[in-house]
């Protein structure tokens, strides 16, 4: 079996990765300052901002799933924030370098296409092409880990994969779905967008199997909005001077998931318009 270090594993996108792993038959050891509430996996308590601690949790990996993160804009100070992701993400790319790892996984934003949007995007849905607008310091970070990607793995030639993970949910999130319908503002701030915890799992166990070589960034969102309404409507009410291509679906998502169907295989079939359905 092919081990792989998955940090943050303790986390909402950890638990969902960490499992996932282990059904598909990967050695998974699960790398986090705070023990899971459930043990699924072989366990690590490591400070990763410790270049020592991380290269030690590395030992023996083929490759690594590093999700450990302050996880949103607001949660800590901006220069702790910055601190945090970028040495933590520095260190896990220079220990898999370190230690000749296979394949680096890392997540990545979707903060840094300009969430909240106050400004609108250039064009709908947005792609891995629409240029990168951080508009935090906890997206700056994101967008700073995606230059030192491409810069490991120009030394080293092992690929790195960024995942631009949209809102995450998991199921009893969907509840508050019909809260957000009666006002399109409520959840502008990315263009209506989620991505479940299975997508998240699927999308990076496929980045460590997809036939990669370079370092690249991939959106990855569920393939629908979270309203009852079009998204070629809410686009025309909310950003009216923003151009929608043509033959977008009738609730199809405005964060493009072409590219990480197209080299990932990335097949995001959950909706929670199941669960409405059901």
């Amino acid at each position: 079996m092919k081990k792989i270090v998955v940090t943050g594993g303790s986390g909402k996108a950890g638990r969902a990765v960490v499992r996932d792993l282990l059904e598909h038959g990967y050695d998974v050891l699960n790398v986090d300052l705070n023990r899971p509430a459930e043990s699924l996996s072989e366990f690590m308590s490591a400070d990763l901002t410790d270049l020592g601690q991380t290269i030690d949790a590395l030992k023996g990996a083929y490759g690594v799933v590093h999700l450990a993160a302050i996880p949103a804009p607001g949660l800590k100070p901006d220069g702790l924030t910055f601190a945090t992701n970028t040495v933590s993400t520095y260190n896990i790319f220079s220990a898999a370098v370190t230690l000749k790892l296979r394949r680096v996984v890392w997540a990545s934003s979707e903060t840094t296409l300009g969430l909240p949007f106050d400004q609108p995007p250039l064009y709908a849905p947005i792609d891995e092409v629409h240029p990168l607008r951080p508009e935090s310091t906890y997206a700056l970070s994101k967008v700073v880990g995606e230059e030192m990607a491409r810069q490991f793995n120009r030394w080293s030639g092992i690929p790195f994969v960024a995942l631009r993970f949209s809102n995450i949910m998991e199921p009893h999130d969907y509840e508050r779905f019909p809260s957000f319908w009666a006002d399109p503002l409520l959840r502008k701030w990315n263009l209506w967008s989620y991505v479940d915890a299975s997508h998240v799992a699927q999308s990076c166990r496929l980045g460590l199997e997809a036939p990669i070589s370079g370092a690249e960034s991939f959106i990855i969102a569920a393939a629908d909005n979270v309203m009852n309404r079009p998204s070629r409507d809410l686009m025309a009410e909310v950003f009216p001077g923003v151009p929608v291509r043509q033959g977008i679906g009738e609730y199809e998502t405005l964060l493009s998931i072409d590219k990480a169907r197209r080299l990932l295989g990335y097949d995001p079939a959950f909706t929670w318009r199941d669960l409405h359905r059901a």
